[in-house]
């Protein structure tokens, strides 16, 4: 499905929907250039999962776990060329009981757990964001449907 997204507000919006179905074990995937909003989208699900405190990328730690109504991992691969055997065994550790979303998975291919959904995110125009997100969960797409219109 595809969403268009004027704003950081919208985003955030479309993302809280969007992981009012997500539980412990999901894995979500965030795909997009440098300023697209990846970090803007995770802190909108961040909010529906209960976390309250500020959500900011992970860039230079690789990863941050919230405390919400579930364990949120965020993890961001921007700076791996390539995720080996060993950089995995610091990463693993965010997966077990958390819904955890990784922001440049393509450094990962290979090694990640299979996502619930692939989100992708692209600049329009302006401020104009085009957000593509991939699954095949009803449930999840019923309530993205209702309550958000495509561009």
């Amino acid at each position: 499905m595809v969403f268009a997204s004027l704003s950081a507000e919208e985003t955030e919006q479309l993302a809280s929907t969007f992981a009012a179905a997500l539980e412990p074990g999901d894995v979500v995937t965030v795909a997009g250039e440098l300023g697209a909003g990846k970090t803007t989208f995770v802190r909108g699900a961040c909010r529906a999962l209960g976390v309250e405190g500020p959500v900011t990328s992970p860039t230079f730690t690789i990863g941050h776990r919230y405390q919400g109504r579930v364990t949120v991992s965020h993890l961001d691969l921007y700076r791996y060329q390539g995720v080996s055997a060993a950089e995995w065994g610091d990463l693993e550790p965010y997966f077990p009981d958390a819904v955890v979303f990784v922001e440049w998975p393509e450094a990962g291919a290979g090694m990640l757990p299979s996502p619930r959904a692939r989100v992708s995110i692209e600049h329009d125009d302006g401020t104009r964001r085009r957000i593509t997100i991939e699954n095949s969960d009803a449930i999840l797409l019923d309530q993205l449907t209702r309550a958000h219109t495509r561009p």
